[in-house]
């Protein structure tokens, strides 16, 4: 698999005459290759080449370059672009109206002179952490030869886009894990930052509580300069080794029916992380096993996505894909009452979460119990599908419900199939978080 070099990396080597102009023609050539099938929902060749060929004008000239100047991006399908419709992965959004403007996201990334090469499939209405499509396709995870397996999801072409080397960051979004997961089992970086650090402001919706704008990249210093551009300012991230690093392993929910590579994987990291002198403690974390009782009737995603669907739900039914249908349906008995008494028992568990990870530097575990499964599996069982969309979403959602931040970090050993280590915190640690995963992603590199 062909990949891309980091950021720095990059920065460093497109010093030549008409460089990024040559990098963006040798991605958009292997963009038609067949395994990037299903990854993009639409081209923007003209654009990127344009963004390009400014980048390698502003390199001439000797003037600063912005952050992401020329560098190849994708964007996630659900992200208005101004005078196309918004298709969130859907056909039902076919003849909608054009987006007038582009989301806060995409304006931000273009003002960093990113090259946005087109638009990535997802999941419809981003409601499934899988990353099947059956309109549109499912993109192979590129990192089995031999067995065509799910990418993850919801931003299923956004993980196979950087995976395969056709982008430097695929921006995303994160309700439930829609960025770990997928970043998880295709052996990328993910990070879900806190939830008001990014604006919304253009971003289709699922879950008005819970979205959250964020992006993917090969490393967790991408992942950063990414950050920065979408939140209008990089994060101040403190330097820090792992000696005398605090990491809570959760007792309750998250090491439960692990996999057994999945629980090799980190088990080696855990003793990596422990012998460069950070501290593992195990913690009860029980509040972890309230989630599901405070997340019902139907759930923040359910009752909100319904409140967005209900008249298509009701009248164009047979358009949905018939799991997205079904899980939003689950929103459609919630009243006004049962909504607020959700919101209200969050708040008090954020606190009481909040409190209990007092005085440790990030929760570790998992970010998902499995290794990516075969597609043609969940294609054939609703019951498959099902058990296993619960199984990809259940750590990271978890970090959604806190309102917190998350990274996840390969941690498998070479040449085995990825599986990602999460690093999460509560709301607002973000900077704090990422000068430990800077630190741990070092060290599970030695």
């Amino acid at each position: 698999m062909k990949t891309l070099p980091c950021i720095s990396d990059m920065r460093a080597s497109l010093r030549q005459p008409g460089a990024h102009e040559a990098l963006l023609r040798q991605v958009m050539a292997q963009s038609d290759l067949p395994s990037a099938a299903a990854v993009f929902t639409q081209r923007f060749d003209d654009q990127a080449l344009a963004a390009a060929r400014q980048a390698d004008t502003l390199l001439a000239a000797g003037g600063p370059l912005p952050p992401l100047a020329g560098l190849p991006v994708t964007v996630k399908d659900l992200y208005d672009v101004a005078g196309r419709t918004t298709m969130a992965g859907s056909v039902l959004r076919e003849g909608r109206p054009a987006a007038t403007q582009d989301a806060a996201a995409v304006s931000r990334l273009r003002q960093a002179g990113a090259a946005i090469t087109g638009l990535t499939n997802m999941t419809e209405f981003a409601f499934s952490g899988v990353g099947i499509n059956p309109h549109l396709g499912t993109p192979r995870n590129p990192c089995d030869p031999t067995v065509a397996r799910i990418p993850g999801g919801s931003s299923s072409g956004a993980a196979v886009s950087v995976a395969l080397g056709l982008a430097v960051a695929g921006l995303g979004s994160d309700t439930g894990g829609s960025i770990r997961v997928p970043a998880a089992l295709c052996g990328l970086v993910g990070f879900k930052n806190t939830q008001t650090r990014t604006p919304l402001a253009g971003a289709f919706p699922l879950s008005f509580t819970l979205d959250t704008v964020c992006a993917m990249t090969r490393s967790v210093a991408d992942c950063l300069v990414v950050d920065g551009v979408l939140a209008g300012a990089p994060l101040q991230v403190p330097a820090r080794g792992l000696r005398g690093a605090r990491l809570a392993l959760p007792q309750t929910l998250m090491l439960d029916g692990l996999q057994p590579e999945v629980a090799a994987a980190f088990q080696r990291a855990l003793s990596r992380l422990s012998a460069a002198g950070a501290q593992i403690v195990e913690l009860p974390l029980r509040e972890l096993s309230e989630i599901s009782q405070i997340n019902a009737p139907g759930g923040f995603s359910a009752v909100e996505a319904y409140a967005v669907h209900r008249h298509d739900l009701q009248t164009q039914r047979e358009k949905f894909d018939p799991r997205v249908a079904a899980r939003v349906a689950l929103g459609e008995g919630v009243s006004a009452a049962d909504y607020i008494t959700m919101q209200q028992r969050r708040r008090d568990w954020i606190a009481r979460m909040e409190a209990a990870l007092g005085g440790f530097d990030a929760l570790i575990s998992p970010t998902v119990p499995l290794l990516a499964p075969p597609i043609a599996e969940l294609l054939a069982s609703d019951e498959a599908f099902f058990k296993a969309n619960g199984q990809l979403l259940r750590n990271t959602f978890a970090i959604n419900f806190l309102d917190g931040c998350a990274f996840t970090l390969p941690c498998q050993a070479a040449g085995d199939l990825p599986v990602g280590l999460m690093l999460s915190a509560p709301a607002g640690h973000d900077a704090a978080l990422a000068g430990l995963a800077l630190a741990v992603e070092a060290e599970l590199a030695r």
